[in-house]
């Protein structure tokens, strides 16, 4: 995600917000639980994994015995995992700790996640004014959520409002033939819950 990150960074500069990247094993549960009402804006980017046909998303913090100790109810009850070595955490387990009120700060969140339409709307219940959110699969790979999540941060930086800048970045790719048969249209799978009318400047 570096040039990314570059991209993101600068536009949320741009509207005059300080940028804090906090990854892989920095982004634990006690974080996740505790600490996001602190900002404004959140952009969490994650996989998800699939075990015992149950889905989960990656938080980051490694398997560890504070944490297992800590959470032994979340993880007995399966709405956390860490059969992975990587830590993750079912929709449930936003059901559980994401009270009403407690994002009550959060201006906007975006779930760079496949599949995150699944608990996007735990955070519009903790408070959040308006969740952007993956409807499907999407690939971390090769760089089109990167895209997308850039293109939607240049969009409300300059003063769009969610709904806006979620369209202008779908709609070049909707309705769009392939010129050969055999190849596939790409459309970003987002869209937004809540507020429509939020901005971020």
């Amino acid at each position: 995600m570096g040039y990314y990150y570059t991209v993101i960074q600068y536009e949320l500069a741009r509207a005059g917000y300080q940028v804090t990247l906090v990854k892989n094993k920095a982004v634990t549960f006690d974080f996740l639980t505790t600490q996001l009402n602190n900002y404004e804006l959140v952009v969490w980017r994650t996989d998800e994994y699939t075990y015992h046909h149950k889905t989960y998303w990656y938080v980051g913090e490694t398997v560890n015995s504070t944490t297992m100790a800590k959470y032994a109810s979340d993880f007995n009850l399966g709405y956390a995992n860490m059969n992975a070595g990587v830590m993750g955490i079912s929709f449930e387990f936003f059901n559980e700790h994401f009270l009403p009120g407690s994002l009550s700060n959060v201006k906007l969140m975006d779930l760079l996640a496949s599949d995150s339409i699944l608990f996007a709307n735990y955070f519009l219940t903790a408070g959040a004014k308006a969740v952007i959110a993956v409807n499907g699969g999407v690939s971390l790979s090769f760089g089109y959520a990167d895209d997308s999540t850039a293109a939607l941060l240049a969009g409300l930086a300059s003063g769009l409002t969610v709904y806006q800048s979620v369209y202008n970045t779908v709609s070049p790719y909707a309705n769009t033939e392939p010129r050969d048969p055999l190849d596939n249209n790409y459309q970003p799978p987002l869209w937004y819950i809540g507020d429509g009318t939020v901005t971020i400047t």
